[in-house]
């Protein structure tokens, strides 16, 4: 089950690291924004069509990375609290549950058909990360080289993940890069993949970028945020631990660029070079927001944020909940609910882009505004 927990927000921004709560918050109202914006976007928020990148493409691995860093400071803080190892498992376990059963909820909401269902998607991604990720901390803490193994893993999921679309023949299409272009749309074997298990809809019909073979190589996003995370548990100084943070992520940044001419950026297969790209923007972001809040003491202004932040899949959810019925009711036989206020609303408003940015906006106003009553009744849902 969901648990609710009745705090004071104050002093939970005081205690947590807020610079944390503040930029999951910022990455929550991205990724409602960009999920929402009515069909004629700008280009940064839309996603990339295929190899390359988009701002709008930082937002699914900064939340997976952020996923990282909080398994290492809740495991540690609940072992901290007197809680067993065995008592622990249970719990990760539960909320796996819950995050991959509401996946597969409000892929089904609110027509509730079972062509419908997907079964691959962000909170299934998010749980399996997870799962994975929070035993294997759990398992391996009192190991002293620890960062050194999860550094190793990180290199044979990349690496293996590269071998794996570069020499592995595609049934049916042959080698990638002798027989068929290198990550074609179609013939890769992740869409491959995809195609064959025939479990659920596939988002894109033919693929599906949140599908089970890539997410192997987004457990390395989330094994860098426990990375990150880790190195801010040292004894070094908060400003040595941001400049730590920052350099890591440049070096990440460089080498996901310096891998992009072999093995391209792409997100919808979250390639290895993606995951290094954008796992270094990700831990840059942080270190920015450390340098802001933590070392300079820009600690107030950030309710915005906070309001996202600290009920981060419960927003989530609330935004897939009230996008789905605009989108299945029917106002006439070719034009659904959504479609017609935007038509109404945004889409007079020039250039095209702008208004979409403005229904993004409102929209994701209208769901600050019903987690704003949450947080000020210190609400907040933990799954």
């Amino acid at each position: 089950m969901a648990t609710v927990s009745v705090q004071n927000p104050a002093t939970t921004a005081t205690t947590r690291m807020l610079s944390l709560d503040v930029l999951r918050g910022v990455t929550i109202a991205f990724m409602i924004m960009v999920n929402n914006n009515g069909g004629h976007a700008w280009w940064p928020f839309e996603h990339a069509d295929w190899n390359g990148w988009t701002p709008t493409d930082m937002v699914f691995p900064t939340f997976l990375f952020l996923v990282g860093v909080t398994i290492v400071f809740s495991t540690e803080s609940r072992l901290k609290r007197g809680d067993s190892p065995g008592a622990i498992v249970p719990h990760i376990l539960r909320r796996f549950l819950i995050l991959f059963g509401l996946g597969l909820f409000l892929a089904l909401f609110p027509v509730f058909h079972w062509s419908h269902l997907r079964v691959w998607g962000v909170l299934q991604r998010i749980a399996l990360c997870y799962l994975v990720c929070n035993l294997l901390y759990l398992w391996t803490r009192q190991l002293a080289n620890r960062v050194v193994l999860y550094a190793g893993l990180l290199v044979v999921l990349l690496a293996g993940y590269w071998a794996l679309m570069r020499f592995v023949p595609v049934p049916g299409f042959g080698v990638p890069g002798r027989d068929i272009p290198f990550l074609d749309k179609d013939a890769n074997i992740v869409a491959w993949l995809d195609r064959t298990m025939h479990i659920g809809r596939l988002y894109e019909h033919t693929r599906d970028p949140e599908g089970l073979l890539s997410t192997f190589p987004a457990i390395g996003t989330t094994l860098l945020g426990m990375l990150a995370a880790l190195w801010l548990r040292t004894k070094q100084t908060v400003e040595r631990k941001c400049l730590g943070l920052l350099v890591a992520g440049l070096v990440l940044i460089l080498l996901g660029q310096l891998w992009h001419p072999w093995f391209p950026i792409n997100k919808k297969l979250w390639t290895s070079s993606f995951v290094l790209f954008m796992g270094g923007c990700s831990t840059v972001l942080w270190a920015l927001f450390i340098w802001l809040i933590e070392i300079k003491g820009w600690r107030r202004g950030w309710g915005f944020w906070l309001v996202f932040g600290m009920n981060a899949i419960a927003s989530y959810v609330l935004s897939d909940l009230l996008v789905a019925p605009l989108w299945a009711i029917d106002v006439s036989p070719r034009v659904n609910l959504g479609g017609w206020i935007y038509a109404r609303s945004f889409a007079h408003i020039q250039p095209p882009g702008f208004g979409s940015l403005l229904y993004s906006i409102t929209f994701t106003l209208v769901c600050w505004l019903v987690m704003l009553v949450l947080y000020r009744k210190k609400i907040f849902i933990k799954v």
